[in-house]
């Protein structure tokens, strides 16, 4: 090939896998709907560069917002203006994150570690069993065992880079529904400027210090 053909094919291959990267972010972004079979809740997800917001009845009080490149895990209370960590508030926050569809069991595990669930260092463990079609989708399927023995199964959206379907040991089942891709408003993944974070632990220490606190 001709030095004066390098430049331009070279371009392309670089205009090409920039395209095809954009149209898989653009892809992981989506909202839908969810169902707890085992509580029969029936909550609301947003999905977007990483970030999940997710509203379920369980705490109408608030919302949830999961950061998975941070790690992070928060539940907003817009009545009260405050947020806190979501610590073992719910196990949506460990399982409902974007993941990796060839290695899941790293993010469930750094989400497990964050919220205290796992000790630092305890390795998951993923198998995987397969391709299989969920409500029409492409999926993949695995098998998770946590440190503890917990295990769950996931059918992974490779498009979507999101499990839309989760089955665990205790029988509960957490199934998305009703998934539409397309861009999400910023602002669904923010925490609203001017509130102030809660911390349970500074509360603890105040009571403490005052004349209605007994030492157990």
């Amino acid at each position: 090939m001709k030095d004066s053909m390098i430049a331009p094919v070279f371009a392309l291959g670089v205009l090409g896998a920039l395209a095809l990267a954009g149209g898989s972010a653009s892809a992981q972004q989506f909202s839908a709907d969810f169902v707890a079979t085992a509580a029969g809740a029936k909550g609301r997800l947003y999905v977007a560069n990483g970030k999940v917001r997710i509203e379920t009845p369980d705490f109408p009080d608030g919302f949830f917002l999961v950061d998975g490149d941070a790690g992070s895990a928060w539940f907003v209370r817009p009545a009260r203006r405050v947020f806190m960590e979501a610590r073992q508030s719910t196990r949506l926050t460990r399982l409902l994150v974007p993941l990796d569809p060839d290695d899941p069991c790293g993010q469930w595990q750094a989400m497990a570690e964050r919220a205290g669930a796992t000790a630092p260092g305890e390795r998951w463990r993923c198998d995987r069993l397969g391709g299989e079609s969920v409500d029409g989708r492409e999926t993949v399927k695995y098998r998770a065992l946590s440190p503890r023995r917990r295990l769950h199964e996931a059918w992974i959206a490779p498009t979507l880079r999101f499990a839309v379907r989760l089955e665990t040991e205790d029988g509960a089942v957490v199934a998305l529904e009703n998934i539409e891709e397309g861009p999400q408003p910023p602002d669904l993944f923010a925490i609203p400027a001017g509130y102030r974070k809660f911390d349970p632990q500074a509360l603890i220490d105040r009571i403490k210090q005052s004349d209605v606190w007994v030492e157990p």
